[in-house]
């Protein structure tokens, strides 16, 4: 029984290319067959197909995205039953959504506006996934993987490969999606897009996202605030931590409802928060929603490394947090453990920002009142 499905490109004048629908969860799936310590033979053998199709899946050839959703099932409990590590398989299913929504953003039949960038609130793990082949960067759950038992045979790549070609239609897309998306119903589209187009190493990227921002005219206190922190994110990203400065200054720390919305964008952005959103308006509830905060308080701690772009607003929002959740600040919770440490290294640094070693400071005062 062989159930790999070949898909056939061409480059518009009758020329194969590489299927570019499946190079993410290909590659995440050879990640899996390593660490099992398996050969493409032998978990061929095993999944009943023949090992071209394992090595079709493997390099794109053959998407995993085309396989038929009750036999892909079927594929993960065997791969569970030989025991692959259930990060490795939730990566994989990342892995293939971020290969569908590649393939749709690439498709040249989708409207650039219509494009399924914009369908819902994105998190963490799927964006870090998403962007792996445009940034290289090796999304947070894969990058502690052990050597693979058996040795590899000749050169391989450290992470999917989009051909330069699709890398420019990618961001091209982005741009279009970005600036045809207008007005509040695309606000969503258009705020994902620009996030994703400023991966671009273009020598023109910062100037186009710089006129993006300027050209966008906020109608509401949401849209305005979320726009202002795009901006900021991006601008941190590339390395101008000036308009984060500004961002915190300026946009959170006006009223209550700005530091609510810096919360609740955070829970939902890391996983905390349980339902996935279609829109961004559940982040302007007047507190902050219904999680715990433990997985963002370690998130946060984590980000406590003066050169991490977004460290100031980690800080802010670290502080923020405790001041909204004091029983995280419990005695014995290891990530308490690890804060204390952090700060004793962040608070001797000469390189924080006033306010950063301000809230520090607080943050340190608000431990040794908990643990009084």
């Amino acid at each position: 029984m062989d159930t790999g499905s070949r898909t056939t490109l061409t480059d518009g004048q009758g020329t194969p290319q590489r299927s570019r629908s499946g190079i993410v969860s290909g590659y995440v799936f050879r990640l899996v067959r390593e660490q099992l310590g398996h050969t493409q033979e032998a978990l061929a053998e095993r999944f009943r197909v023949s090992p071209d199709t394992v090595a079709g899946w493997e390099s794109g050839r053959r998407p995993l995205t085309a396989v038929p959703v009750g036999q892909m099932l079927m594929y993960r409990h065997q791969l569970l039953q030989l025991g692959s590590a259930p990060t490795l398989l939730l990566a994989l299913e990342l892995a293939m959504e971020a290969d569908v929504l590649l393939a749709g953003a690439l498709d040249e039949d989708t409207s650039a506006d219509d494009s399924p960038i914009g369908a819902w609130v994105m998190q963490r793990d799927l964006v870090e996934v998403l962007s792996w082949p445009l940034n290289g960067v090796t999304p947070t759950p894969l990058r502690a993987l052990p050597d693979p038992p058996r040795p590899r045979r000749g050169p391989v790549p450290r992470g999917p490969e989009l051909p330069a070609a699709d890398r420019r239609r990618f961001f091209s897309r982005m741009r279009q999606a970005a600036e045809q998306a207008r007005g509040k119903e695309r606000f969503l589209l258009r705020r994902q897009a620009l996030y994703l187009a400023g991966y671009d190493d273009a020598p023109d990227t910062s100037e186009w996202l710089a006129r993006q921002q300027r050209t966008e005219r906020p109608d509401d206190w949401l849209t305005g605030w979320l726009n202002a922190r795009s901006v900021a994110a991006v601008a941190a990203r590339q390395g101008d931590q000036e308009r984060m400065g500004h961002f915190i200054t300026t946009t959170l720390t006006d009223n209550d409802a700005g530091e609510a919305a810096n919360l609740n964008y955070w829970a939902y952005w890391i996983g905390e928060a349980p339902h996935i959103q279609l829109s961004d308006d559940f982040i302007a509830t007047p507190n902050p929603g219904p999680w715990q905060g433990d997985k963002l308080m370690r998130h946060l701690v984590r980000g406590l490394t003066p050169h991490h772009g977004f460290f100031d607003l980690n800080v802010h929002s670290l502080w923020t947090l405790l001041a909204a959740r004091p029983n995280l600040l419990r005695p014995g919770a290891p990530v308490g453990r690890d804060l204390r440490t952090a700060l004793r290294v962040m608070l001797d640094s000469r390189e924080l920002s006033a306010r950063a070693r301000r809230e520090l400071e607080g943050i340190r005062y608000a431990i040794r009142l908990a643990e009084a």
